[in-house]
């Protein structure tokens, strides 16, 4: 059997670091980001431009930009326009795009922001076809059929997606956040982190 508070010493001393690094593990996967990712996007952020505009400066397809957004790797050229664009050294952001930086708790809080504001923003995407989907549908149900209304219970299950995705973004119903995933560990441990 092996000895309880040597273990616990050792544990003491390389649980902050497995703790660090798991959280790093989750935030990129979590985005899906690697780290010149989050750099082009912080940078095209500040500069207030749309990826359209970003496209367009540096003369890459949009497409491009969106993937590069989403954490795929960029081409050496591509590094090249976009750091001319943004009038950083190129170095930079290929040292970015093959390490991909360790966390500080500063880039750790951008990775969970830009995490929440995509969540925000397809949220957004999801009412907005809910709205315009559903004025299609009552058109082409009175113009079809007028006295048999189906649109809706299609309304209805629909809005129940959308409620529930609501559900998921909001942080005012996060049932299962941060604090239940801290309180179940604590639980499991039989102590505080």
């Amino acid at each position: 059997m092996p000895n309880l508070p040597c273990v616990s010493r050792v544990l003491a001393v390389f649980l902050p670091s497995i703790q660090s690094s798991l959280r790093q593990i989750y935030l990129y996967s979590a985005l899906n980001l690697k780290g010149a990712s989050v750099v082009i996007q912080k940078l095209r952020l500040q500069r207030g431009w749309s990826q359209k505009q970003l496209a367009e400066l540096s003369g890459l397809n949009v497409r491009t930009i969106q993937r590069i957004e989403r954490g795929q790797e960029p081409t050496v050229e591509s590094l090249k326009s976009l750091a001319a664009v943004f009038d950083v050294d190129f170095t930079e952001l290929k040292e970015q795009s093959v390490s991909g930086s360790t966390l500080s708790n500063q880039n750790a809080e951008e990775i969970l922001a830009f995490i929440q504001v995509r969540k925000t923003r397809n949220f957004y995407i999801h009412c907005v076809s809910y709205v315009f989907s559903l004025l299609v549908m009552l058109v082409i149900n009175l113009l079809k059929t007028p006295d048999d209304l189906w649109v809706p219970w299609v309304a209805f299950y629909w809005g129940l997606g959308l409620f529930s995705h609501w559900i998921q973004i909001s942080e005012r119903f996060n049932f299962f956040g941060a604090k239940w995933e801290k309180a179940q560990v604590e639980k499991k441990l039989g102590r505080k982190l």
